[in-house]
C-alpha cells in the first residue's frame, strides 16, 4: 500500500509504495502535496484535495451532500412521557457534510479495507431489471475523514473523469483550490442527481464495532406485470476499541410496505469476513436489495467473534427504503 508521511518541519506530503510495513531497499519519497489546515467550519469547496483519514486514499471533491445524521449512541435530553407511552427510542438527525469525490486509480488497489473500489451503481437502460452497472472510483466521504492537501501538479488525481469533470484554474487572489467544474460535471449532477443524492445516514455502536449505513434510492423497473423499487446500501464497520475482533456472519430482516417480511442469513458479507484491528479498524463494503413495493425498512445483526472464540451481535441500525415518486426513470447512463 501507500505510506503518506508528512513532514513535521515543512508540511510537505510524501508517498512510497510498500509491501508490508518497510520502506522498500532503493525507494525514495515522492513528494505529492502539501498538507492544509483541516476546516472546523464551513465546507471543502469544488477541487480539494485530500487524503482520506481511515483508507488512505488520494481524492478530489467533486460536490457537497448535506444529510441528516441518526445516531443512536447520542441520548436525546429525557422528557416526561406521556399516559400511555411505551418508552420507545426517538433518534433526531443533525445535519452533516458528505463529499462526492473521486478516487484516485492509483490508490484502487492498496485499499484493503473496501470489498471492492468504491463505486456508484446505477439500473442498466434495458429490458433486463437486475442489470446493473456502475462507475469505479467514486465515493461518498464524511467531512471529517478528509485531510486536506494542495499540489502543483494540474493532473494530480488520476481517474478518467478528472478532466472530464475539473479544469485547472488557478486564481493566485484567492485560496480556492485550483481546480474548478467543468460545465459537464454541473450537467452529469443535476442528471443524476435523484440517483447520487445521500440524504439519511444511520450509526450505532454496540461493544466498541460502530456500523454506520447510506441507502440510496436507485430507481424502477417494471417485472413480470409489476414493479421492482431498487436500492443500494454502503455499511462501514469501525472498531472503536482495542480488541481484535472478526465479522462472521449477518443476519438481516427486510420488511416491505406490500407487507412481506424477508430474513437472510449467511458467512461474512459481500464473501469476505473482514479483521477489525487498530492497524485496520475499518471494512466498508457495498450491496443492493430489491423491493416490490415503493418502501421498506431493514435491519439487523452482525455476529462478530473475539480471539477467544466467544461471541457477540452488533447490532445494524434500522433505516428505511424510501423510493423517489416523481423520479420514474433511473438515468440511462453518464454521458457528456
Amino acid at each position: 500500500k501507500y505510506v503518506y508521511q508528512p513532514s513535521c518541519s515543512s508540511g510537505y506530503l510524501s508517498v512510497w509504495p510498500v509491501f508490508g510495513r518497510n520502506r522498500p531497499e532503493g525507494k525514495v519519497l515522492e513528494t505529492v502535496g502539501v498538507f492544509e489546515a483541516l476546516k472546523q467550519h464551513g465546507k471543502y469547496e469544488t477541487g480539494q484535495l485530500f487524503l482520506h483519514s481511515v483508507f488512505g486514499y488520494r481524492g478530489i471533491v467533486l460536490f457537497p451532500w448535506h444529510a441528516r445524521i441518526y445516531d443512536r449512541d447520542i441520548i436525546p435530553p429525557i422528557k416526561p412521557e406521556p399516559p400511555g407511552s411505551h418508552g420507545s427510542k426517538e433518534v433526531k438527525g443533525r445535519t452533516h457534510t458528505y463529499y462526492q469525490v473521486l478516487i484516485d486509480t492509483r490508490d484502487c488497489p492498496h485499499i484493503s479495507q473496501r470489498s471492492q473500489t468504491e463505486a456508484v451503481t446505477f439500473l442498466a437502460n434495458h429490458d433486463d431489471s437486475r442489470a446493473l452497472y456502475a462507475i469505479p472510483g467514486l465515493d461518498y466521504v464524511s467531512h471529517e475523514d478528509i485531510l486536506p492537501y494542495n499540489s502543483t501538479e494540474q493532473v494530480p488525481i488520476q481517474h478518467e473523469l478528472f478532466e472530464r469533470f475539473l479544469m485547472f484554474n488557478p486564481d493566485k487572489t484567492t485560496p480556492a483550490p485550483p481546480f474548478s467544474a467543468r460545465d459537464t460535471l454541473k450537467a452529469w449532477q443535476e442528471k443524476n442527481h435523484p440517483w447520487l443524492e445521500l440524504s439519511d445516514v444511520h450509526r450505532e455502536t454496540t461493544e466498541n464495532i460502530r456500523v454506520t449505513v447510506i441507502p440510496f434510492y436507485m430507481g424502477m423497473r417494471d417485472a413480470q406485470n409489476s414493479h421492482v423499487y431498487w436500492w443500494r446500501y454502503c455499511i462501514r464497520l469501525e472498531n472503536m476499541g482495542s480488541e481484535v475482533v472478526q465479522l462472521r456472519e449477518r443476519h438481516w430482516r427486510i420488511f416491505s410496505l406490500s407487507g412481506t417480511l424477508e430474513t437472510v442469513r449467511g458467512r461474512g458479507v459481500v464473501g469476505r469476513e473482514p479483521v477489525l484491528s487498530k492497524e485496520q479498524p475499518a471494512f466498508q463494503y457495498s450491496s443492493h436489495v430489491s423491493l416490490q413495493a415503493p418502501s421498506g425498512h431493514m435491519w439487523g445483526t452482525f455476529r462478530i467473534e473475539r480471539t477467544d472464540g466467544s461471541h457477540f451481535d452488533v447490532r445494524i441500525p434500522p433505516f428505511s427504503l424510501e423510493s423517489n415518486k416523481d423520479d420514474k426513470a433511473p438515468p440511462a447512463g453518464y454521458t457528456f
